[in-house]
């Protein structure tokens, strides 16, 4: 067995060649290749278990899977909440530009704390036009809010940060350690992760991909936010599938619950950023000593060394920060910065956390040692910054109603439709079994 480090070869899946997104970056193909990724990673588990007597063909869907980069629901009759906060976004500085992220309401306090200013955008515009961009986003970071200043790329590869990720590996396995796999008997080559129990400690939006994909192949996936969490706008999207649960783990009835659904978990993703968890009396060693048996993918924003790595962040200022949106502003001919079409860096590493999973578990089906899985956006970003262009087909502009799956959900909110799977694999359906569901509607159990 050899674990996950790379993109597959496009020998490993078929590819519908139907439609490409346009871009300064090998968005689709990205696309492709880290939904390719799962497929490819699932057929292995499927061996390594004897599900099959043969290895199911695998299909990548190059318009659906360049679509699932975006938005995955529509509602029917009614509309979701804004994305964005109503200061969230660029701002021109005194020598350059710089992004603020603010839909966090302490993620705004502190951004509008630091400026000085109403929280409008205008009065926001006026001030930032005072500030150095560097200035901003370090005055910004130091008070636990949010922004990255517009980096070029050969800025980013100077940078200290920028340097270390580079020579991450894409995938960093690492603490191999011995994981004795709990029977699964619901599991069939039809559905190979029912039964699995997937404990998943993630936000807005990398993560939550990854535990929606194992939730598409029968995973028991169960979402611990704290108690009153919201991600309006993007919930919708990525509850699909879940079980959304609600602990305080601070609070010591809350912290026992947990400790006993991490114990009886299979798996475990999580994005905080390191030593967060170790704040929290849940270091390393201590979720080995509580959950022995369970594999582990972890996340975050600007890689694991490197002066930044307990950054936070998110997929547009990542972009921001690694030339990827002064690229695109080049690419594009505009003076403001330029991101990417979707936010691929989110879903790729999402796609590639879940190729994590399955190629981690097959190690284990397989008796072999298991290390951990670390991935970042900013890790992703170098490997899109290097990917060629290579997708054909027409330009896609949005999904039109063929795209979308015939069944009506009914999530939380109200009914919608679901694009379809761009992941097709022969005896095997991605489906989902439940609607996508609000934050702290379930109880913290599983199944």
């Amino acid at each position: 067995m050899t674990l996950l480090t790379a993109l597959p070869d496009t020998d490993r899946y078929h590819l519908t060649s139907n439609g490409h997104l346009h871009s300064a970056f090998a968005v689709t193909d990205l696309a492709n290749a880290s939904i390719g990724a799962v497929g490819q990673e699932l057929a292995s588990l499927i061996e390594a278990m004897n599900l099959a007597n043969s290895a199911p063909e695998i299909t990548v869907d190059q318009r659906l899977a360049s679509l699932w980069f975006g938005y995955s629901f529509r509602p029917e009759g009614w509309e979701l909440p804004h994305l964005w906060d109503d200061i969230a976004g660029v701002y021109k500085a005194q020598d350059g530009w710089i992004r603020l992220h603010t839909n966090l309401p302490h993620h705004r306090k502190a951004a509008l704390r630091v400026i000085g200013c109403p929280g409008t955008r205008e009065a926001v515009a006026d001030a930032v036009k005072h500030w150095q961009a560097d200035g901003l986003e370090s005055e910004i970071v130091a008070a636990g809010g949010v922004a990255a200043a517009m980096r070029s790329r050969v800025d980013w590869k100077m940078h200290p940060q920028g340097r270390s990720v580079a020579t991450e590996p894409l995938i960093h396995w690492t603490g191999p350690a011995p994981v004795k796999l709990r029977d699964r008997p619901e599991a069939t080559a039809a559905r190979p992760l029912a039964g699995l129990r997937v404990l998943d400690l993630t936000r807005v939006l990398a993560g939550p991909v990854s535990t929606r994909t194992l939730a598409g192949f029968g995973a028991d996936v169960l979402r611990i936010d704290p108690p009153g969490w919201d991600e309006p706008g993007v919930i919708t999207d990525i509850s699909l599938g879940k079980s959304m649960a609600a602990l305080n783990l601070t609070k010591g009835s809350d912290r026992q619950v947990f400790e006993a659904l991490l114990n009886q978990a299979d798996v475990l993703v999580h994005g905080y950023r390191p030593g967060a968890l170790d704040g929290l009396g849940y270091g390393a060693e201590t979720r080995r000593q509580l959950a022995p048996n369970t594999v582990e993918v972890q996340l975050n924003a600007y890689g694991w060394t490197g002066p930044w790595a307990t950054r936070r962040g998110f997929d547009s200022l990542v972009q921001m920060s690694a030339g990827v949106a002064d690229a695109g502003r080049n690419w594009a001919g505009t003076e403001k910065p330029h991101p990417l079409p979707v936010q691929a860096l989110d879903h790729a590493t999402g796609y590639l956390m879940a190729a994590a999973v399955l190629s981690a578990l097959t190690a284990a089906a397989q008796g072999e040692a298991v290390p951990q899985a670390r991935l970042s956006l900013a890790r992703t970003a170098e490997l899109l910054a290097g990917m060629e262009k290579s997708a054909e087909g027409p330009e896609i502009t949005g999904p039109v109603d063929s795209d979308y799956a015939p069944e009506i959900e009914a999530s939380s909110w109200g009914p919608g439709r679901r694009l379809a799977a761009p992941l097709r694999m022969s005896g095997i359906a991605m489906r989902w079994e439940t609607a996508a569901t609000s934050c702290g509607s379930a109880p913290p159990a599983w199944a």
